[in-house]
């Protein structure tokens, strides 16, 4: 884990251990999810490459999740799985413009 100053900084005032609502959520399979690494939390750790990242959940552990995501390496696009403990992992937004204009759409009709 080497060049991650910056990286895996953490903000003002948000120093120490993640709260207990970070551990307490609940991922299903199909779930989009965000990885931002917490400093503070090193087991599950993922590569500081996927810091930022959004994937989708394959699979659900007792303290970790599988998620799947694509890596462009070279000219190609390859389809990534690795998992991540639950510290480094929070619920994506990237989906509810999507779903909100869907459920719009079925009251129109």
């Amino acid at each position: 884990r080497h060049g991650t100053r910056n990286k895996f900084a953490k903000k003002y005032r948000t120093k120490g251990m993640p709260g207990t609502s970070r551990l307490m959520a609940t991922f299903k399979r199909g779930d989009y999810v965000d990885i931002v690494v917490d400093s503070s939390v090193q087991k599950g750790m993922p590569f500081s490459f996927y810091h930022g990242r959004t994937g989708v959940v394959f699979n659900v552990n007792r303290n970790a999740l599988g998620v799947e995501m694509t890596k462009v390496v070279g000219n190609r696009q390859l389809r990534k799985r690795i998992h991540v403990n639950v510290a480094h992992v929070r619920k994506s937004r990237c989906n509810e413009a999507f779903l909100k204009r869907v459920k719009e759409n079925d009251q129109k009709k």
